[in-house]
């Protein structure tokens, strides 16, 4: 990955020249592990046994099974990276056209900023149950700036930060493992019989939500393996993001389940304290806390160059460079930091249906950039063309949109959230299967149309895909 003499990234949506795309592919295993492993993937962890009634067996379970699932669709999109060395989100155009792509890009900002939110409410609390005296305000204050701060400076940091934090991250993992572990084994409680009970609604339920989760990377996933250098093997760029991400969200999200075992009904990570020695808590909670920043660096990161997008659409020989990146960082962050002052106390639900809105808006549009990417256009696509209306891309791509809007009003009857439920949801359960839906109709749709549409055949420039390699 480039190793430029600066360290402040110089260049924002541009396709990376070669020259500046080095690195290991090895490199994607860590930098996806390490994202992981955050207070937020923790909390989320929680869900199965206090909002879908789970048993912590079954939740590990359903964490186990969702992350396979969903890390299957996100590592697809990473393999992308280094074939096109552009942003995700710029090569929307190749699937919905030049303008058609904004509205979907509007939508994945919208969802990046969501996520934002949560991670520096969570960084918040877990640094404010380190430094107690640090108010509320102060507390989401510093940690959106050191999130700005890191997005300012771009690429280079957020790799070599990364590469510390697998370590910090890994053994904060480890210790809350033990502690949690060792407390409920001390109080005589079955560790994977704690919570609830297994039922085919919650398993479900839990098992959609960390899936979901695996899919919210795709917008983004490959904005960091652009950096790599055009040769790098489609099959290893998947296998080393796949591999990283699901490790990391079982072992996260699995430390979650374990804290209702060893903390009781509410697993809080503040409660922490109470089962470890002083020196420990504080170094776990720094860890998770200086996670929760980094996960926060690469949705603001990405978000930037998703707003960037949408202006260069308007403005075709407009080159962004690194200030237009800080300027609209700036903006996203004074949004983040007005937002997260007003979180409700009901953070679970309210995180609980983010997530599962996150299906609805995102299961579309990644079912159609894979199926034209791997499927229509089997990798050969012309990066430089991705700016250019009259390309054969064009401005509105008619079969992708019609598909995207169809794939999110198909999942209405299957949607089961605390806002609203499905008919078809209540005849089963409550049990939401709208992201399995939608992925199937999506893709059944998208093809058919493209048969029925017979688009003329787009530039095919970039090096082919090839999973075998």
């Amino acid at each position: 990955m480039s190793q430029e003499s600066t360290l402040v990234e110089g260049l924002t949506i541009q396709p990376v020249p070669e020259s500046q795309r080095t690195g290991k592919v090895q490199h994607l295993f860590s930098f996806w592990f390490t994202v992981q492993i955050i207070p937020l993937a923790v909390v989320t962890g929680l869900l199965g046994p206090t909002i879908f009634g789970l048993d912590v067996g079954s939740t590990i379970l359903a964490i186990v099974s969702g992350s396979l699932v969903g890390a299957v669709f996100m590592a697809l999109h990473s393999a992308q990276g280094s074939k096109l060395g552009v942003p995700q989100m710029i090569q929307a155009r190749a699937q919905f056209g030049m303008y058609g792509s904004v509205p979907i890009t509007v939508i994945v900002v919208l969802i990046y900023v969501g996520w934002i939110v949560s991670l520096m409410v969570l960084a918040q609390q877990t640094l404010g149950a380190v430094l107690t005296g640090l108010g509320h305000t102060a507390g989401l204050l510093l940690s959106t700036a050191l999130t700005l701060t890191a997005v300012v400076v771009g690429y280079q940091l957020i790799l070599r930060f990364n590469r510390v934090m697998v370590w910090l991250s890994g053994l904060a993992l480890v210790l809350t493992l033990v502690y949690t572990g060792m407390e409920a084994a001390d109080g005589g409680a079955s560790i994977t019989g704690a919570g609830g009970s297994f039922t085919w609604a919650g398993f479900l339920g839990m098992a959609s939500v960390v899936g979901v989760w695996q899919l919210s990377y795709a917008p983004y996933v490959s904005d960091y393996s652009r950096y790599l250098p055009s040769s790098t093997s489609t099959r290893a760029a998947f296998w080393y993001t796949y591999a990283g991400t699901v490790l990391g969200v079982i072992g996260a999200m699995t430390v979650g389940a374990f804290l209702v075992a060893g903390l009781g009904a509410d697993g809080v990570l503040a409660d922490l304290d109470n089962i470890m020695p002083k020196p420990v808590f504080v170094f776990v909670m720094l860890a998770f806390f200086l996670g929760a920043i980094d996960a926060g660096v690469i949705n603001m990161y990405g978000s930037s160059l998703c707003v960037l997008t949408c202006i260069q659409t308007f403005k075709l020989n407009w080159a962004p460079r690194a200030s237009a990146r800080h300027i609209v960082a700036a903006v996203l962050a004074l949004a983040v930091f007005v937002a997260s002052t007003t979180v409700s106390d009901d953070f679970m639900a309210d995180y609980t249906n983010f997530i599962l809105v996150l299906a609805y808006l995102l299961v579309p549009w990644s079912i159609i950039n894979l199926v034209d990417y791997y499927l229509v256009h089997k990798g050969h696509y012309d990066p430089e063309s991705f700016s250019d209306p009259r390309s054969g891309y064009g401005s509105f791509n008619v079969p992708a949109l019609v598909s995207y809007v169809l794939g999110c009003l198909v999942q209405i009857p299957f949607m089961s959230t605390t806002l609203y439920v499905g008919a078809i949801a209540k005849q089963t359960g409550a049990v939401d299967t709208s992201w399995i839906v939608g992925s199937i109709a999506t893709f059944l749709i998208y093809l058919g149309l493209l048969r029925a549409w017979r688009r003329q055949p787009s530039p095919a420039l970039a090096p082919e895909t090839e999973m075998s390699a």
